[in-house]
């Protein structure tokens, strides 16, 4: 095992949802094994209310996060990435800068909760059952053994936890 902490990246066009809500989750669950980050290609400039109750609720450090675009990540004096995850199908699909330090970059897409019309339950529901659905794939992502995988068999494993569905 190695003292490591891994810096994790998670995209999403307006980077106020999905990839908030997997920032703060993995960073809760990270237990400083890892570090989270979230980005967006067209920030909205504003985290979703929703994904900040959500967070809060499952006790979830919510200081700091904020709405941001990807390119803050993609500069020579950003924190180097190992693992880039894109959790929105737009994200996925759109031309992304180039990372320094080549990371494992998968695609684990999540339906948007912001999408979800309703009372106020209804959409905080939305909320919890995507933050259901992204806790789920980070504890199979954290108990992997990143340590003893080559970089193939990682994005590998994590291009396969991307098609896994709970």
């Amino acid at each position: 095992m190695t003292d490591k902490t891994y810096n994790v990246l998670f995209l999403c066009t307006h980077n106020s949802a999905r990839s908030v809500l997997a920032e703060g989750l993995l960073n809760q669950m990270g237990a400083g094994r890892f570090k989270a980050y979230s980005a967006g290609s067209s920030p909205s400039g504003s985290v979703n209310p929703f994904a900040l109750k959500t967070l809060r609720t499952l006790g979830c450090d919510t200081e700091g996060i904020r709405s941001k675009g990807w390119d803050e990540f993609a500069g020579p004096d950003a924190p180097k990435m190992d693992f880039i995850f894109t959790v929105c199908d737009n994200a996925a699909g759109e031309v992304c800068p180039i990372w320094p330090g080549h990371p494992a970059i998968a695609h684990w897409g999540f339906a948007d909760p912001s999408l979800v019309q309703g009372d106020d339950a209804t959409r905080l529901a939305a909320f919890a059952h995507t933050a259901q659905l992204i806790t789920t794939r980070l504890r199979l992502f954290t108990s992997l053994p990143i340590e003893t995988l080559d970089h193939m068999s990682l994005v590998t494993e994590l291009r396969k936890l991307g098609g896994h569905t709970a």
